[in-house]
């Protein structure tokens, strides 16, 4: 293990900013990051070994204890769970004999739950040592399960692959990227270094104009105005960084997933622009775990761009340098959040940072840095190619240009498409085939669940803004069992736990929406988790508690007679059950519980 680990810290030049890349590469050598491993990882970065394991146990694919020789990390987010996740998760545990959270006696398979894992149009899906396997049932469960008693490598348990760059030889990969329509920016046509090189003949002040100009807002979800942020970090008298958040953890989000398969020269050179557009030499994309199964394409690309001249050194004949490596993350939805992604690429939990600074201020390596999305680099290249007037004479006044939706849930038609602002969640509905509808989740959990009664209202930053994610709930759907619940646990698992308020109250309102779908709820309870709510939001400090109570919220507000119908009109009711509470004990005892006792 020594040796091993010695090779893998100089391998990133001892560089305790490079911690997670070498804790990666020792979960994937060892199949975990034991305790040994990090006193020898503190001790050759000379760092303590607290920093080390406050890394290492931040993030959820980093393990104490060895995963099996083939760790199934099943998606058991709520559109995997339309679509089967239950039946599959239930042939897993009879195939192999254990359950979910346990590893089998030889060590040769572990079976873990995971959160979206950005599949959400071909579920329900599971990563097998970092390889995506969709579309999954019994049937197909049997056969990877046997494969694995017969020892077969993972890539070799499937032969079809997906459409465009998913079938190339360096990704080999099931997955499909359902592209059901294309636009005039991010999915419309696109050469290779046009807006680059029109970029290097101009001022970069008027790079940063023209992207002003153009109304272009960012793609993640948040909005902030584009050419603001570069023109912000622009100003700063300090050396810059250009950071692209590849992270997308919000459930239901998989367009960037189709923009980094088959647009990935397009987001560098976005990045290329942007650095050239604020003084910056070095970039970095920081790409979500799930997606690693693209790293080696991904990095191709990067070579690709260098060979030529649209990367590296003096770019274009220019006398312009800029590089960009690859960090990934290890699994921690709090990282969409821009400082806590920061953190993580510095090698360390991924907590948000208190602001200001911001981090067109102080970011990364606490140097100056502008954080944009996958979508938002790739509009930026079309905009500097083809103008701004060009740009905004689509979409709305306030919403300008188009936007990639990632469409999923129950629909005829699941996939990315590119529309422009301002279409209705009606228009969208039909355009993909979705009928008997009870409720769309507008954005993901974090987002807002709406009725057939606003069905009218627009997709847009002035009505119903998103970065994407759209579930589409039919009516034979429990939306407080199947929808909010799993929402819930999925917020209260991600929190990371810096704030008070967040790390208690999600669990605690978890607890209570739980209690409601059992028919344990009283109608206070319902006022109380409101309440609850707006303590939340006014207390917490970055995006994931502000609006982590928005399934309860939102539903409450738009679907109040679900939650009526569910909870007893009483004062009080007690729902402390003894023969639950005392199940477990009995369990281990092997004794009948008599509550009479």
């Amino acid at each position: 293990m020594k040796d091993k680990i010695l090779s893998i810290v100089e391998n990133y030049e001892r560089d305790p900013g490079r911690l997670m890349d070498i804790l990666l590469d020792v979960q994937k050598a060892f199949g975990c990051v034991s305790c040994e491993a990090i006193g020898l990882i503190a001790s050759e970065l000379k760092i303590s070994e607290v920093d080390v394991v406050q890394t290492r146990s931040f993030y959820h694919f980093f393990t104490k204890e060895p995963v099996g020789k083939y760790a199934v990390y099943l998606n058991n987010s709520v559109v995997s769970g339309f679509f089967g996740m239950k039946e599959v998760a239930d042939e897993f545990e009879k195939q192999t004999g254990i359950k979910f959270g346990q590893k089998t006696a030889d060590g040769l398979i572990s079976l873990h739950y995971t959160a979206c894992i950005g599949m959400s149009d071909q579920e329900p899906a599971a990563l097998i040592n970092s390889v995506v396997f969709t579309e999954l049932n019994r049937e197909k469960v049997r056969k990877i399960v046997a494969d694995m008693r017969e020892g077969k490598a993972v890539e070799a348990m499937f032969s079809q692959y997906g459409d465009g760059v998913n079938a190339h030889p360096l990704v080999k990969s099931m997955v499909k990227n359902n592209i059901r329509k294309t636009g005039k920016v991010t999915l419309g046509e696109y050469t290779p270094g046009k807006g680059l090189a029109k970029a290097l003949n101009m001022e970069s002040k008027a790079i940063i104009q023209e992207v002003k100009d153009s109304n272009l807002r960012g793609r993640g979800g948040a909005g902030f105005p584009t050419g603001m942020k570069w023109d912000f970090c622009a100003r700063e008298n300090d050396s810059k960084y250009v950071l692209c958040n590849a992270d997308e953890g919000e459930p239901g989000t998989f367009k960037d997933r189709v923009l980094l398969t088959e647009r990935a020269a397009m987001m560098f050179e976005g990045m290329t622009i942007a650095g050239y557009a604020i003084g910056a030499k070095e970039g970095v994309l920081y790409l979500r775990q799930e997606y690693v199964y693209l790293k080696n394409y991904v990095e191709n690309v990067l070579v690709e761009l260098r060979n030529k001249n649209l990367l590296g050194k003096n770019i274009l004949g220019k006398g312009f340098d800029f590089d960009i490596r690859v960090q990934f993350g290890a699994g921690a939805y709090v990282c969409g959040e821009e400082s806590a992604l920061i953190e993580s690429a510095e090698g360390k939990r991924g907590e948000p940072r208190n602001r200001p600074p911001f981090p067109v201020q102080k970011g990364y390596k606490n140097k100056p840095t502008i954080v944009n999305n996958v979508e938002t680099y790739c509009s930026a290249v079309k905009i500097i190619e083809n103008g701004a007037a060009w740009y905004k004479a689509m979409g709305t006044t306030e919403s300008a240009g188009t936007k990639l939706l990632s469409i999923s849930g129950d629909c005829k038609n699941p996939g990315v498409y590119e529309i422009e602002w301002g279409m209705t969640i009606a228009e969208m509905l039909e355009m993909v085939g979705a009928t008997d509808v009870q409720a769309v989740q507008v954005a993901g959990p974090s987002g807002i669940c709406i009725p057939p009664a606003q069905f009218n209202r627009k997709i847009a930053i002035e009505d119903l803004p998103t970065g994407g994610s759209m579930i589409v709930i039919g009516k034979n759907r429990d939306l407080l069992k199947d929808v909010v619940l799993n929402f819930m646990e999925f917020f209260e698992d991600e929190s990371c736990g810096s704030c008070v308020t967040c790390r208690s109250f999600n669990m605690i309102l978890r607890k209570q929406i739980e209690k409601v779908v059992e028919g344990h709820g009283i109608k206070t309870d319902i006022e109380n988790m409101t309440a609850w709510s707006e303590i939340i939001r006014k207390t917490t400090r970055c995006g994931l508690g502000q609006t982590s109570s928005n399934p309860i919220t939102t539903t409450i507000k738009n679907f109040r007679e679900l939650y009526d119908k569910r909870v007893k009109d009483v004062d009080y009711q007690s729902d402390f059950d003894m023969h639950k509470a005392v199940a477990e004990s009995c369990e281990v005892v092997g004794r009948i519980p008599n509550i009479h006792e």
